[in-house]
């Protein structure tokens, strides 16, 4: 008997706010521990929570960039449940009002064709604090600075049906939220995690197994062991006539297997009702329409235009805009020089290494001047990406810096002549394989000329000189 999986994710991210979301503490990552908490936090008698319009704004425009629809009516509720890191006894979260819901994200399947997982919903919520259990033998501690953090979590429907669709699913949404700059998105600080809802059934079944939920799974890696793991785990219990137990489980990294952690809560279990402190938020079309035309551009528009437009891969696409300081440089390089193909190469090979450094100083128009320069040989590639290192810190004058580095390429064909014959006396036994049809030896006295004029040789011309003392056509 064939069982297939049935896969749903929960995605956690943290929003890319100053403060948390119903308090004015610091949203700061690696701070001492309990420094960023106040008596909201804390959740003391008679302080009261106040929303955070920043965090309400940057879950819109996640809700938009994922074509959600933007309900004009939320609710905030108490979700009860006791554990160590939540001080208050309860978390503020969204139900049965959430601020986005009915939205679709696009993928690949294994086959290569396009398929639509689709959104159930986006609610903003607030995240719990942290155990940390390594640091006595006798107790654990507890550290409060992540209690109350914006989060939106993002829930599909079971559209998944693998661990490699995860996957593909999970690196398009985290692109897309960062083009968004609604998130960083930082898996290693936990700012971008996963719960993955995972069932088997009878390949045709119309009916959903029971399902497994493994908690906080904060790498691509460890979401794609996880859920083959958990696959296994079920089809083997179905094959051998037992039940699959509806539990949380946890994914132990070093094993690469899931562990129970407890019996599986439902919706009731938690006594969800309407947070009292809270009024229901209500938005308006003018608020959406001024985000929208403010700062909101969407990450799939943006990758149809590099495609269709400029003719780019869709994977130096996906590339461009896994970075908004990335994505933007290009745009604004491309007014300097129109010419896409030659600036994605350049942008996503070397300007990708040196963009996000505080030192990072070289602006588009200068860019567009060293790829001109590259374009019209004055230098080589090897000497072009030696030049960009200098002008990424420095952004001089690219003409002046190419004579200060003694970087200007060598096309003249009598002086190039010279080296090539002074090389070729030098090899005479790769001479002779060359002369008996080894043409692969061609690429080798390309180098040895290279190596002799200090790389500023034109590989070009190098090559055309050498062919024609070996009569290659």
């Amino acid at each position: 008997m064939k069982y297939e999986a049935v896969i749903g994710l929960e995605v956690h991210s943290q929003l890319k706010t100053k403060t948390k979301l119903f308090s004015a503490s610091n949203n700061d990552f690696g701070e001492d521990p309990n420094t960023n908490v106040s008596v909201v936090d804390l959740g003391l008698p008679g302080v009261l929570p106040v929303i955070n319009d920043k965090a309400v704004d940057l879950a819109i425009l996640a809700g938009l960039s994922i074509d959600c629809r933007i309900n004009m009516k939320s609710t905030f509720a108490r979700k009860h449940y006791f554990y160590p890191d939540l001080p208050k006894g309860y978390q503020i979260s969204q139900y049965d009002e959430p601020l986005a819901s009915d939205g679709t994200l696009l993928i690949e399947d294994n086959k290569g064709k396009d398929k639509i997982i689709r959104i159930n919903r986006i609610h903003m919520e607030e995240d719990a604090g942290k155990l940390i259990h390594d640091i006595s033998d006798n107790f654990s501690m507890v550290d409060l600075n992540r209690a109350g953090v914006p989060l939106i979590e993002i829930v599909t429907e079971p559209d998944i049906s693998n661990a490699d669709e995860a996957v593909s699913y999970l690196k398009k949404l985290r692109n897309i939220l960062i083009y968004a700059d609604v998130s960083d998105c930082n898996m290693e600080e936990g700012n971008f995690r996963c719960d993955a809802n995972i069932s088997i059934r009878r390949v045709g079944d119309p009916e959903l197994g029971v399902k497994a939920e493994i908690k906080n799974i904060n790498s691509f890696k460890f979401v794609k062991k996880a859920i083959e793991y958990e696959i296994n785990r079920q089809t083997k219990l179905l094959e051998n006539g037992e039940e699959v137990i509806q539990e949380t489980r946890l994914f132990n990294a070093s094993s690469n297997k899931t562990f129970s952690m407890r019996s599986k809560e439902d919706a009731h279990d938690y006594r969800y009702f309407p947070d009292p402190d809270l009024k229901p938020l209500v938005l308006t079309e003018e608020r959406i329409d001024l985000l929208k035309n403010s700062c909101f551009e969407s990450y799939n528009e943006k990758m149809s235009i590099y495609i269709n437009k400029y003719n780019i891969s869709k994977n130096d696409s996906e590339t461009l805009l896994s970075n908004k300081l990335l994505s933007k440089f290009f745009d604004d390089t491309l007014i300097y020089l129109n010419e896409p193909k030659l600036v994605c190469k350049w942008t996503i090979s070397e300007i990708i290494k040196y963009i996000s450094s505080s030192d990072f100083s070289l602006d588009p128009e200068n860019f567009a001047k060293f790829l001109l320069t590259l374009k019209d040989g004055k230098i080589n590639n090897n000497s072009g990406k030696e030049l960009i290192e200098k002008l990424s810190i420095s952004n001089e004058d690219v003409d002046t810096l190419i004579d200060s580095l003694d970087l200007k390429q060598e096309s003249s064909e009598d002086l190039l002549n010279e080296v090539i014959d002074k090389v070729i006396d030098s090899n005479p036994d790769e001479k002779n394989r060359l002369l008996d049809g080894e043409l692969k030896l061609v690429s080798f006295f390309m180098g040895q000329v290279m190596k002799e004029t200090k790389g500023k040789a034109n590989p070009g011309v190098i090559n055309g000189l050498i062919k024609k003392k070996f009569n290659i056509n």
